[in-house]
């Protein structure tokens, strides 16, 4: 079978450094406010349903995977592919996890009886994906990743699968994320993972941990030719991509970072390039002492030093688990619509136990867009690897 090319038409997001495509690419380039947290606090359900009901009935994760998505498909225009042959897949690492909680308590202090019976739909971690799906009356592929902090790009990755292979003409895909609560936060504090700052610093001597977020972040995927055809901006192409596992620790990443290492290699021989075709790397760069040493060893030995640019976005937007490699994906299409890469906010000095990857810092990068890549890496040692070009001329 013929593979077959896959564009990116549309994209939304949902983060706390802004709502909104746009709003988001002006919050990149703002500095961070030091916090506990990167919480939405200003979004409003309202503006993305027919009732307070509705609303109500959906967890934040699924409101903001719906919100994400409208504005994706807003952008791309009308899909003209067959709706049997247009996909939902969208990611997340915890699901509904603050609907959970809440009903938790509920029992604990109303008795069984009083709790939800729209729990399970809204916990359920599918709910973001179905709800995408129901909406818009997609009746292709509908799935959820569920992959840790790696889940929004294996989503990505795994959905221009479904369109290079054949099986669907168009995708609706990402990742959300609302796991800011009470007890989410507890169980990575206690596990020493969240900064004690409250400030995200990637790569930088002084990092001491993630500062957990909320987001959702979807793009919408065709089949380029049929995009073509239907007269659809093309915003930047989807080359290829990889998956591996560690097989090594459930939290610390494989010594030498040979996980992340393969999965660069492989996701560049899928899209049938070589790691001097490579203009930009988008970082997982979480701001943990293990993340970081173990990826910066990695693209060293890939690319050299000091290779392309670096970055990553989670100085602003902190780390959005499921929803982080989506809305770093929107951030490369962003970067590549602009012409410039944002600087890593938080980092002041590079660490010197680190190898000397050629970072963005302090002021945004001018840049002429060519193939990149948006790296995550998950709990559970999953590695993901997205390589996008910009808007094809061929």
């Amino acid at each position: 079978m013929t593979r077959r090319r896959v564009a990116v038409t549309g994209i939304g997001v949902v983060a706390s450094c802004g709502i909104g495509a746009e709003a988001f690419w002006e919050g990149l380039h703002r500095p961070q406010t030091p916090g506990s947290d990167r919480s939405v606090l200003d979004f409003d359900p309202s503006l993305y349903f027919d009732s307070p009901k509705e609303s109500r009935r959906a967890d934040p994760f699924q409101q903001f995977a719906l919100a994400a998505a409208g504005e994706a498909i807003d952008q791309s225009g009308a899909l003209t592919a067959d709706p049997a042959r247009i996909g939902s897949l969208v990611a997340t690492g915890i699901g509904g996890l603050r609907s959970l909680e809440e009903q938790v308590l509920v029992f604990h202090t109303k008795g069984p009886r009083r709790v939800s019976p729209f729990l399970v739909p809204m916990m359920m971690g599918n709910a973001g994906a179905a709800s995408i799906s129901m909406r818009y009356g997609f009746q292709g592929p509908c799935e959820t990743t569920v992959t840790a902090c790696a889940a929004g790009t294996h989503a990505i990755g795994n959905a221009a699968d479904l369109i290079r292979w054949g099986r669907a003409d168009a995708v609706i895909t990402g990742g959300s994320e609302a796991a800011n609560t009470p007890v989410g936060q507890a169980g990575f504090r206690n596990m020493t993972a969240l900064s004690n700052s409250g400030i995200s610093r990637p790569f930088d001597v002084d990092r001491d941990g993630f500062v957990q977020a909320e987001a959702a972040g979807i793009l919408v995927l065709e089949e380029l030719e049929l995009a073509r055809e239907r007269g659809a901006t093309i915003l930047a192409e989807i080359l290829g991509s990889a998956n591996t596992a560690d097989a090594y620790h459930i939290t610390a990443p494989s010594p030498g970072g040979s996980g992340a290492i393969r999965c660069m290699e492989v996701a560049l021989d899928d899209a049938g390039l070589t790691a001097a075709d490579v203009a930009y790397i988008n970082a997982h760069g979480t701001s943990t002492p293990l993340n970081d040493a173990s990826e910066a060893e990695a693209i060293a030995k890939v690319f050299g030093t000091p290779g392309p640019p670096v970055t990553s976005t989670k100085g602003v937007t902190g780390h959005a688990l499921g929803a982080a490699g989506a809305i770093e994906a929107v951030a490369v299409v962003l970067s590549m619509q602009h012409h410039q890469i944002p600087p890593t906010d938080g980092h002041v000095t590079m660490d010197p136990e680190l190898p000397a990857i050629n970072l963005v810092v302090g002021e945004p990068l001018d840049w002429e867009p060519g193939p990149s890549l948006s790296n995550s890496f998950g709990f559970g040692g999953h590695n993901g690897t997205l390589v996008i070009g910009p808007p094809p001329t061929d």
